[in-house]
């Protein structure tokens, strides 16, 4: 068998997330279903770098799967984006890598992008895309309060109650707030994240932003280490897994 590293781009609208579940169709149902048509009929196990909830999109996913030797890099993607149609799945990239490589646990870095459509107008090019926030935002407020956040802490306030990890202690690489136009872009980057601590620090951010919390309170809020502190879940539209990061890039 050869293991197969995969870079994938889908639209989170309409799936349950990456992972399998009895509710819904999740991405990693359609992936591994066309995977198995490459393994005669025989089921075909994903290990994926971020395993994205419900709505969440990506631009460059990383998977691994194992396949049977002889296939070249181009059949295996030009074959499992056939098999994958009609849903918004697709293969850029297709590896042959080493058997030891594991797309989750070799990462060394995940970057997002969450983008809010700031504007009185609903979305209509961007639906499903942004969170639509129609009162006036300060991106560099929001850009001020966020730099609080970088570096190593207990980042219980910004973590989900269902969150699995054993330990809240994360290291925050990046955390940036831009402005173009209605689009107000915020860019994290991380080793790894809590489960929706990248969407609970957007919707604290957008507290900062409207003028409803001071500057200040975000330091505030991240020190309480509590989970009631912090502001909202933003929405899962907005979010998308932009790269997944490795020592030896298996993409070249």
């Amino acid at each position: 068998m050869t293991r197969w590293a995969l870079k994938l781009e889908y639209d989170g609208t309409g799936f349950v997330g990456w992972q399998r579940q009895v509710n819904g169709t999740s991405v990693q149902e359609i992936l591994e279903t066309a995977a198995s048509r490459l393994n005669r009929g025989d089921p075909v196990l994903s290990i994926v770098a971020g395993r994205t909830d419900a709505g969440v999109h990506a631009e460059a996913q990383v998977a691994h799967i194992d396949l049977p030797d002889g296939y070249r890099p181009e059949k295996v993607r030009d074959a499992l984006n056939f098999h994958m149609k009609p849903h918004p799945v697709v293969v850029l990239y297709a590896a042959a890598v080493a058997d030891n490589f594991n797309a989750r646990f070799d990462a060394n870095r995940r970057s997002y992008r969450y983008r809010i459509l700031n504007r009185r107008s609903r979305p209509a090019l961007l639906l499903n895309r942004v969170w639509h926030v129609a009162a006036g935002l300060d991106a560099d407020a929001m850009h001020a309060a966020a730099q609080s956040l970088l570096g190593r802490h207990d980042f219980t306030s910004f973590r989900a109650a269902s969150c699995q990890a054993k330990s809240p202690l994360r290291t925050l690489d990046r955390l940036e707030v831009s402005r173009d136009g209605d689009l107000v872009t915020i860019v994290a980057e991380a080793r790894s994240f809590l489960h929706h601590q990248v969407r609970n620090m957007v919707g604290t951010l957008r507290l900062i932003g409207d003028g409803t919390w001071q500057v200040e309170r975000m330091a505030t809020a991240l020190a309480s280490r509590n989970r009631a502190a912090a502001g909202p879940t933003a929405p899962a539209d907005g979010l998308t897994l932009t790269g997944v990061g490795y020592p030896l890039d298996p993409f070249g």
